[in-house]
């Protein structure tokens, strides 16, 4: 793969370099992405693990190529993360505005083990914490959703 596609990729189609916050605006587009995939499982299925199996393979070779861990313009990290924080979730506003909120906060502050998972080299450490951000946030909102009625 060339490293102009490698890079493409990694930046979600280079929405990972808008200026500000990239990964925010990542993690709206993959909002869109779930919500069109939603009603449609298997599609579900099938897209969040080729995003999942991208990310792992470009976001080290992007590493590479621009010579800096973990650098903000790879996105595709937020884009599998979004993914698995928004499976199987209703897809009613409160849900959406709460879990993209709630998984850009477990993103951000790399609540534990999250932290950990950051310091692995390469691809995986890129991509690690944001699979994990999205597991947190989709155990919470499968909480709120199904058993405490909130959402």
């Amino acid at each position: 793969m060339s490293d102009k596609i490698v890079k493409m990729l990694a930046t979600w189609f280079y929405v990972g370099d808008i200026p500000g916050a990239p990964g925010t605006a990542a993690s709206a587009v993959a909002v869109m992405m779930a919500v069109i995939c939603a009603p449609n499982l298997f599609l579900y299925v099938l897209i969040a693990i080729i995003v999942i199996a991208l990310g792992f393979k470009v976001s080290g070779r992007t590493e590479e190529i621009l010579g800096r861990k973990d650098p903000g313009c790879i996105v595709i990290d937020e884009v599998a993360g979004i993914m698995v924080a928004f499976f199987l979730l209703p897809i009613t506003w409160p849900v959406l505005i709460t879990a993209f909120f709630l998984f850009r906060a477990f993103d951000m502050f790399k609540i534990y083990p999250v932290n950990k998972f950051e310091q692995i080299e390469g691809g995986a450490g890129v991509m690690m914490d944001d699979l994990i951000a999205g597991l947190y946030t989709n155990i919470v909102m499968q909480l709120a959703v199904r058993w405490a009625g909130i959402l």
